[in-house]
């Protein structure tokens, strides 16, 4: 069964709808390459996803170990190359509120910098990931 319908809108915008749910995504080209930068760009998407597949990927790995995550945000820098035109690097800055121990941290680290996103992107895409840990309290 297919995962999702994409149809090309105007003016360089699609619309994905996920078919299982009817979730809708709308995309834009990027101010840079001809586009009015209205809406995530399909490379914003896929930098993205690396993000959402490491903090999910470490959120499953909490549930199954009965491990409180705390509170993770993280802020994705996308920089593109040119000649061709592509993703050059992805940063990720993440700010980790957690009271784990150091060898479950060192655990979630692993799993979330192995998700299947991270494993999926070409080898020259540079995946700069950093982690500020904290204590909750």
């Amino acid at each position: 069964m297919a995962t999702a319908k994409i149809y090309y809108q105007h003016s360089l915008k699609t619309k994905a709808t996920h078919l299982n749910s009817g979730e809708v995504i709308t995309t834009d080209a990027p101010k840079d390459n001809n586009g009015d930068g209205a809406y995530f760009s399909p490379t914003d998407l896929a930098a993205t996803s690396l993000v959402s597949c490491m903090l999910t990927v470490m959120g499953i790995y909490a549930n199954q170990n009965k491990l409180e995550l705390g509170s993770i945000s993280c802020e994705m820098t996308k920089i593109m190359a040119s000649n061709p035109r592509r993703i050059a690097e992805i940063k990720i800055d993440a700010d980790w509120k957690t009271d784990l121990n150091e060898a479950s941290i060192n655990k979630l680290k692993e799993i979330g910098l192995n998700c299947p996103v991270a494993k999926s992107l070409h080898p020259d895409i540079k995946q700069t990931i950093n982690f500020d840990i904290s204590t909750l309290s």
